[in-house]
């Protein structure tokens, strides 16, 4: 066993596919008839965009399809590369044209290049000087310049499933690059390892030789058991952005959860951002948002819930104040749903933007003056609370909007109530005062 673990590169990096016929996962991409299998039998390769999420693969496959159409392979990291470095690669880049080489140029988190540095990239690509390929977890249509995402392809990569990364992981175990079968293993703890590593190989991997180097040796052999694992706990961080598409992807779940009227999936979406360490008052916001467009006066309680629920948790704090969160929540999910008001309000806003402002009908407005009043400010104005059920018919919008009518209550919940009261108020109207 000696030598086994002595400095070396980590497994991850020590096994690296040599080939594409060792590449696991992807076959929407890769397999028979799909689009880079059709574009490598052609040795054809256009500039690339692979969005996908961390550890499915996204810079091996770049070296591999470098290396299937025979060009230089060049790298840089969007978070250490400026101008300076591209210059460089630019003129390796000529160079190789030069010999009648072609040139790949992979940039790891293209959504982290400002615009200049995509700017600089942009006509060396149209030339057809390089083939770019860029790496990103993040929506490319939010972080890569227009220009340069209409001259690359972008494929989806998906993440691994857990009989991928199970292959990926026997394959370390038995391949002379990992542990040359030296390891060996209980029953189940595969599977397992392959579950928790949530579709990342990279983590798996990683994970798997720290397991290794955890596990006692016995007569020049490790074993790797379940109980090493529970003792060695796993715990992937969440794939989450603050600022990127996944934010808005879970904060939406979350949204149509409560509106759909599922409290079992709004907790969960609630608890995926948490856990994913999004800010609880941006959740705080969505649910307030969410009860008054979808919940609305079918139950009037489910906004002064949401915001009781952002003053439980700026006092309690985490974790405690979850709990308020989590309440909010399940009410909000399970309350009546009505978007009368939201309704209300759009139709309200399209007759400002269609009419303009309409002029104040005179018996509405206010004579603060003699002039207003010998104007016929307020002349004919109908006091509401001198009439039976301080209720008497007027109208109360402008002239060329009369009898418009924009808030129509559903029939639920208190709503309900609402349109029954609406109904009688328009039955009995007397026309005197008393």
């Amino acid at each position: 066993m000696r030598g086994l673990f002595s400095p070396k590169p980590p497994l991850a990096e020590r096994l690296r596919p040599k080939d594409l016929s060792e590449f696991v996962g992807q076959r929407h991409l890769l397999g028979e008839g799909r689009l880079l299998s059709r574009l490598l039998a052609q040795k054809k390769l256009p500039s690339l965009i692979l969005w996908g999420p961390p550890g499915c693969g996204k810079t091996t496959l770049a070296r591999l399809l470098a290396r299937e159409t025979e060009a230089e392979f060049l790298t840089v990291s969007a978070v250490e590369a400026g101008i300076k470095e591209l210059r460089e690669i630019i003129k390796q880049a000529e160079k190789n044209r030069a010999l009648g080489k072609k040139t790949v140029l992979f940039v790891d988190e293209i959504h982290r290049f400002n615009k200049a540095q995509q700017d600089f990239l942009l006509p060396f690509v149209e030339q057809g000087l390089i083939t770019l390929i860029g790496a990103t977890t993040e929506n490319p249509s939010f972080r890569v310049i227009a220009p340069l995402l209409s001259r690359a392809k972008v494929l989806t990569l998906k993440p691994l499933s857990p009989e991928e990364i199970l292959l990926i992981l026997r394959r370390a175990l038995s391949d002379e690059r990992g542990f040359g079968g030296k390891v060996e293993v209980e029953e189940g703890m595969l599977e397992m390892l392959a579950e928790m590593a949530q579709g990342d190989a990279r983590v798996a991997l990683n994970f798997l030789e720290t397991l290794v180097e955890a596990a006692p040796e016995e007569e020049g052999r490790k074993r790797l058991t379940l109980k090493l694992l529970e003792e060695v706990s796993l715990e992937k961080p969440l794939l989450y952005d603050r600022k990127g598409e996944e934010h808005y992807n879970l904060l939406s779940a979350f949204h149509k959860s409560l509106r759909g009227s599922d409290p079992d999936a709004a907790v969960y979406w609630l608890v995926r951002m948490l856990e994913a360490g999004e800010d609880p008052l941006v959740i705080v916001r969505r649910m307030i948002a969410a009860a008054a467009e979808d919940v609305g006066n079918a139950d009037p309680q489910a906004l002064l819930l949401a915001l009781a629920a952002k003053d439980a948790f700026e006092f309690l704090g985490s974790p405690e104040g979850e709990l308020a969160l989590a309440q909010a929540a399940i009410y909000i999910a399970t309350a009546p749903k009505s978007n009368a008001s939201y309704r209300a309000l759009s139709a309200a806003r399209e007759d400002v933007k269609r009419h303009g402002a309409l002029p104040v009908p005179m018996h509405l407005r206010n004579p603060e003056t003699s002039l207003m009043r010998a104007l016929g400010y307020g002349r004919g104005y109908k006091y509401p609370h001198r009439y039976p059920g301080a209720y008497v018919k007027q109208e109360y919008l402008p002239e060329k909007l009369r009898g418009r009518r924009y808030y129509q209550p559903s029939d639920r919940g208190f709503e309900a109530e609402i349109r029954k009261r609406m109904a009688s108020l328009k039955k009995h109207s007397p026309d005197e005062e008393r």
